[in-house]
């Protein structure tokens, strides 16, 4: 069985996490989410709207996700890597080069980000319309 890993916050699901949930999805036959926790998310300066919880429920319902583990620290990727037995670690493009250290233990693919759609862009389009 060939493992993928991605990351992120996954805050506010939109086509742009989906289709880059299904695009890693095809590198492998499991796909590992590892869901960025509150406490982590505070140490970004991050808020999302949905707790840790709602999130990795959300995620669990899409189709091409078979587990979610909490991100806690950015060290933790080599660790997951070699915890979970992973063969491709993916990541959005807006990431590239960020985590070619992880060369030595699987493979690493940075895959394009979906045109003009972010959860940034949402919550600004939905602030625009508030204010008028």
């Amino acid at each position: 069985m060939k493992k993928v890993i991605t990351y992120g916050t996954f805050d506010i699901i939109h086509t742009g996490h989906i289709n880059l949930l299904q695009r890693a999805k095809e590198y492998g036959d499991y796909l590992i989410v590892a869901l960025s926790s509150d406490a982590f998310n505070a140490m970004k300066g991050k808020k999302s709207y949905y707790t840790y919880e709602q999130r990795k429920a959300i995620l669990e319902a899409v189709r091409y996700v078979d587990q979610v583990i909490p991100e806690n620290t950015w060290e933790q990727k080599a660790e997951d890597v070699e915890k979970y037995a992973v063969d491709v670690f993916v990541m959005g493009d807006d990431w590239k080069g960020k985590f070619d250290f992880l060369a030595s233990y699987c493979e690493v693919v940075y895959l394009p980000r979906t045109i003009g759609i972010s959860t940034t862009k949402i919550k600004t389009d939905l602030n625009q319309s508030n204010d008028g």
